[in-house]
């Protein structure tokens, strides 16, 4: 994916462009990270395409390898979207327990190439329970393989509040648009963007989209703007790629701090 101009001109390392020798050396050079994101393919509204999550989430991924040199897994394109319901029409969803059991056999592999680090990189809010469970496998069932899971929208406080200050409960809201214009403006329909609350405040059971929303969207879209896309995707890509370079030579918490010795 083509990265807007004002992120880093090298060019991410991509796995599915390398061949196993390259790889080889890669792990061999010292490389011991790779980020796997995962994305979704679900209705965002009337006036953004199906991809948005994974449009973004394979943006910053691969804006953060150019800058670190981290490699970059196939971006998983489904997620679980369970809870945009079969009103709308576009929504490919996997179970959760799918979802979790593909971190563990992705895993698997990463691990048996001599990576020792993998950090799961979600575009999708609702991913996020089943990711988590699948890091909990991954933990189990390959203790020395660190796995870490972030959320783009909670990157850092900065990024958190640039994506909710239309909604809480955001979906193809102001930062939603705004990111998919400064990627692909092509696909973003600004004259079909209605604008909806974010009904679900106060509630205190979890609905579903559908039940939430008329066309699909939750926050204010309508002030959605390319130059904010940019500066999202900026800040993402900086302070995520500031956190991986310490990461991967991070130790264990005892290993960070040993308990004193006893004489």
């Amino acid at each position: 994916m083509p990265l807007p101009a004002s992120l880093p001109s090298q060019s991410p390392i991509l796995w599915e462009e390398l061949t196993w020798e390259e790889i080889t050396h890669l792990r061999d050079r010292g490389m011991n990270l790779v980020i796997l994101p995962v994305g979704a393919t679900e209705q965002h509204a009337l006036h953004l395409p199906v991809g948005v999550d994974t449009f973004s989430a394979t943006a910053v991924a691969h804006g953060v390898s150019a800058q670190t040199g981290i490699p970059v897994l196939p971006t998983l394109p489904y997620g679980c979207s369970l809870g945009h319901s079969k009103k709308w029409a576009g929504t490919i969803s996997l179970r959760p327990e799918t979802l979790a059991t593909l971190v563990l056999e992705i895993a698997e592999w990463v691990c048996s190439a001599g990576f020792s680090r993998i950090l799961l990189l979600n575009g999708h809010v609702t991913n996020w329970a089943p990711l988590r469970c699948g890091l909990e496998n991954v933990r189990h069932q390959y203790p020395d393989l660190r796995i870490a899971l972030r959320s783009v929208w909670e990157i850092s406080p900065k990024i958190h509040e640039f994506y909710h200050r239309d909604a809480a409960n955001f979906h193809a809201n102001c930062a939603e648009t705004s990111v998919m214009l400064a990627l692909r403006p092509d696909l973003v329909q600004l004259e079909k963007v209605v604008d909806e609350p974010d009904r679900s405040v106060g509630c205190f059971f979890a609905y579903t989209v559908n039940k939430e929303s008329v066309h699909g969207t939750v926050g204010s879209p309508s002030k959605a703007d390319e130059a904010f896309g940019k500066q999202i995707l900026e800040v993402a890509v900086s302070e995520l790629s500031e956190q991986l370079k310490r990461a991967i030579a991070e130790g264990t918490p005892l290993e960070e701090m040993p308990p004193p010795t006893v004489s």
